[in-house]
């Protein structure tokens, strides 16, 4: 993997960098962030704060927090999403569709209990969250 890679909103107008490597990659399927991706489900890296920069455009950065849990950064120009931070775990979500050069290498299913895309392939599909993150840790068959 490069050491760094870019990506940017919907428009371009917000540029952000990640450096180094994910602490992790996964799919989650919860309630809030099917709605907020307007998707099934989620794909997402996990970045320690000082690993992501936004280079570009941060006047164009509006927040929404809908839970002490997650603060979702997305572009006022054109709505494209950006990033959300997790403050409880010390780390921040940059969408893997919004790194193109980042090889999508995910380890892991959380919110699987809420699912409503199935998948089979072979990850491990938490109930919620690892134990470490506060979760029950417990794992549900494919």
């Amino acid at each position: 993997m490069s050491d760094s890679h870019k990506g940017t909103c919907f428009c371009g107008a917000v540029e952000f960098e990640v450096s180094g490597a994910p602490e992790g990659m996964g799919y989650c399927h919860c309630q809030s962030c099917r709605s907020w991706s307007a998707g099934p489900v989620n794909a997402f890296t996990l970045w320690k704060p000082e690993a992501v920069k936004i280079t570009t455009g941060s006047e164009h950065i509006g927040n929404y927090q809908k839970t002490e849990n997650s603060e979702r950064q997305y572009c006022t120009k054109c709505g494209g999403h950006v990033m959300t931070a997790h403050p409880p775990l010390g780390l921040i979500d940059v969408y893997a569709a919004t790194l193109p050069s980042l090889k999508f290498e995910p380890g892991v299913h959380v919110n699987y209990a809420e699912t409503v895309l199935p998948m089979k392939d072979g990850l491990p599909k938490l109930k919620d969250f690892p134990s470490e993150f506060g979760g029950s840790g417990e794992t549900m068959p494919e």
